[in-house]
């Protein structure tokens, strides 16, 4: 789901575009860039492989509590360094990683942290229909670039046209490298 975060993230930028893009992409990626050195150090782990074919066990990252306070911490800094507005509202986009993996992920996101009381997790599978599930990513990266792109002609088109395109390709390398399990 990685390219559909990224799509989000593009349609924020075109409503706030004071907000540094750089800031919107790290936010949606946020329980993502967390989750490494988890994983890395064997905390977090993935079994089965391929686009939407693995099951994450991110009890800790990716679990709703962990998720909120990821955002509150992130919102935090952000308030601090661009101001309220700018802090709340990457502290919703931070938040909105788990709203978007609720929909893809099997039931593999945990309430609380550690899946501590062997709470039932969640996650409504779509990526149980990978071919569904890309179109869904692919159409909310192609909606949030459209967005950002007409928001930023009408203040520089030729800037516009560059940066949407170097977005729409990251994006769609993005999704392709998910889907190709690179």
């Amino acid at each position: 789901m990685i390219a559909g975060h990224f799509g989000l993230a593009a349609a924020v930028k075109a409503g706030r575009p004071a907000i540094p893009v750089w800031t919107l992409m790290l936010a949606t990626a946020w329980l993502d860039v967390v989750f490494v050195p988890l994983y890395l150090s064997g905390i977090e782990t993935v079994d089965g492989e391929g686009y939407g074919g693995g099951v994450i066990h991110a009890d800790y990252t990716h679990s709703l509590v962990s998720a909120l306070v990821l955002a509150a911490l992130f919102g935090g800094v952000a308030a601090i360094k661009l101001g309220r507005e700018a802090g709340l509202i990457l502290g919703g986009v931070v938040f909105s990683h788990w709203l978007l993996d609720l929909v893809v992920h099997r039931a593999d996101l945990p309430i609380l942290p550690g899946n501590a009381g062997d709470l039932p997790t969640l996650g409504f599978g779509l990526w149980r229909l990978p071919a569904v599930s890309a179109v869904v990513e692919l159409l909310m990266l192609a909606i949030g670039i459209g967005l950002y792109w007409r928001a930023a002609a009408k203040r520089d088109p030729k800037r516009a046209r560059t940066l949407g395109l170097s977005a729409a390709a990251f994006g769609v390398a993005t999704l392709a490298a998910d889907l190709l399990g690179v």
